[in-house]
């Protein structure tokens, strides 16, 4: 065998060895790229499920919200006539003081009037006496 023939079987050789290299590593890679899409048909699956859930929970938000709303609308004017309580409460409140602000004003000169009168009662006692003395 020459030199020549030997380079060429070395070649030939390394040329076999990258061969199977090549294809040992395409079929690494061909069975990686099965599971992927194994995984992306079972992710696209759970994603459908996931979706049909997903609407179902806001079908039933939706429901609850719209529930709710129509009982705030049903409370509502019971919280504006316990606001509207209040507000007579205080106008009642306000009288109350008023009335009491005038009845004791009220007394002041009834005591006023009081004693005027007792004074004026003694003036006349005293004027009827002296008339009654005098006769």
């Amino acid at each position: 065998m020459t030199v020549g023939q030997i380079a060429g079987l070395i070649a030939a050789i390394a040329f076999l060895l990258l061969v199977l290299f090549i294809g040992l590593f395409l079929m690494k890679v061909g069975r990686t790229m099965s599971e992927v899409n194994s995984s992306i048909r079972s992710i696209t699956t759970n994603v459908d499920v996931i979706t049909k859930q997903t609407d179902k929970i806001m079908a039933t938000s939706n429901s609850l919200v719209k529930d709710v709303d129509d009982k705030l609308n049903i409370v509502t004017p019971v919280f504006q006539a316990a606001a509207d309580l209040g507000e007579s409460v205080s106008s009642l409140n306000k009288a109350t003081q008023n009335l009491t602000g005038k009845v004791k004003e009220s007394s002041k000169k009834g005591v006023t009037a009081g004693i005027a009168g007792k004074f004026g009662k003694s003036a006349w006692n005293l004027y009827r006496n002296r008339h009654h003395s005098k006769k």
